[in-house]
């Protein structure tokens, strides 16, 4: 599936490699200064597509590649080859790289790292039923940037747990913008590199994961694009570590509502979006080295 970065990448001919699970546990993440995570699911519940889409062919060779792919490493369960990755992915972090991550890898990450050692998969994901006690087991200090959420255990609900924003969403498209911070460029030269833009005010867009409730957002994460009146929150990052991290809510910022099988977007047509902007800065970020300080 092709996804917003990757097709950044592309049209700005930015040479890029595409790892997956077996890569990640190899021990490959420090050769590179950046990761982007897109459209995955850390939970090992496939997406939860299960309600919509079960039937579909694509989603049961999904399930039965993944299934594969964790016999193969050695992990029973799905889920546990991808806390595995994430945590993979945590100590890539700490060491010092920079994660950027959109739609439904924002919040599934957080959750997976919260929910290690608890099963919080249904049967028709992992063969056998949830912890009961999954919510009361969840431990908030592992997350990066959600605390206090609730799981959202329906099988046939697709959510992963109430940090997306309600569905449905009570912000209709025509006023659907969410406006960027300033920052001082002294003071704050991160986020003021990572917000740079021709506009201050970025036209929404929807993805399995759209916004961030700001009350699920950790005090401490520095919230660099909301929606004031709508208590939400599309553009977040911070510190963890000797590294940082970027998540950025919805799934493609010209495809306001973006489905399964819809065709990727031209960026001939949209060379000035501020939404693609964005991720252009998150792209360009790590190749900002900062200037060695006179004593």
């Amino acid at each position: 599936m092709d996804d917003a970065v990757t097709l950044v990448l592309t049209y700005a001919e930015i040479p890029y490699d595409l790892i997956y699970d077996e890569e990640v546990l190899s021990g490959i993440l420090p050769k590179y200064d950046w990761l982007h995570l897109h459209h995955e699911d850390f939970t090992g519940q496939y997406g939860k597509f299960y309600g919509q889409y079960r039937n579909q062919q694509w989603y049961q060779q999904q399930v039965r590649d993944a299934e594969a792919d964790a016999t193969k490493m050695g992990f029973s369960k799905v889920s546990q080859l991808k806390l595995a990755v994430s945590q993979r992915i945590r100590d890539y972090v700490v060491g010092g790289g920079f994660m950027f991550a959109m739609c439904s890898a924002t919040d599934s990450y957080d959750i997976a790292l919260a929910a290690e050692g608890d099963d919080i998969c249904d049967h028709m994901f992992d063969g056998d039923p949830p912890d009961p006690q999954a919510q009361q087991k969840l431990d908030y200090g592992k997350t990066f940037a959600f605390e206090k959420f609730k799981l959202e255990m329906n099988p046939y609900q697709y959510e992963f747990a109430n940090i997306d924003v309600p569905v449905p969403r009570q912000v209709p498209p025509s006023t659907d913008y969410f406006t960027l911070f300033e920052f001082s460029a002294k003071w704050d030269p991160v986020p003021t590199m990572l917000t740079q833009c021709h506009t201050r005010t970025v036209k929404g867009f929807m993805g399995q994961t759209t916004a961030f409730r700001n009350e699920i957002i950790k005090p401490d994460v520095l919230i660099m694009g909301e929606n004031k009146s709508a208590n939400e929150s599309r553009y977040i990052h911070s510190e963890h570590g000797f590294g940082t991290w970027t998540f950025y809510g919805g799934h493609d910022p010209e495809d306001y509502q973006h489905f399964v099988g819809d065709p990727p977007t031209d960026l001939n047509l949209h060379p000035n979006s501020p939404g693609y902007r964005l991720i252009l800065n998150n792209v360009l970020f790590p190749a900002a080295k900062k200037k060695p300080q006179k004593t």
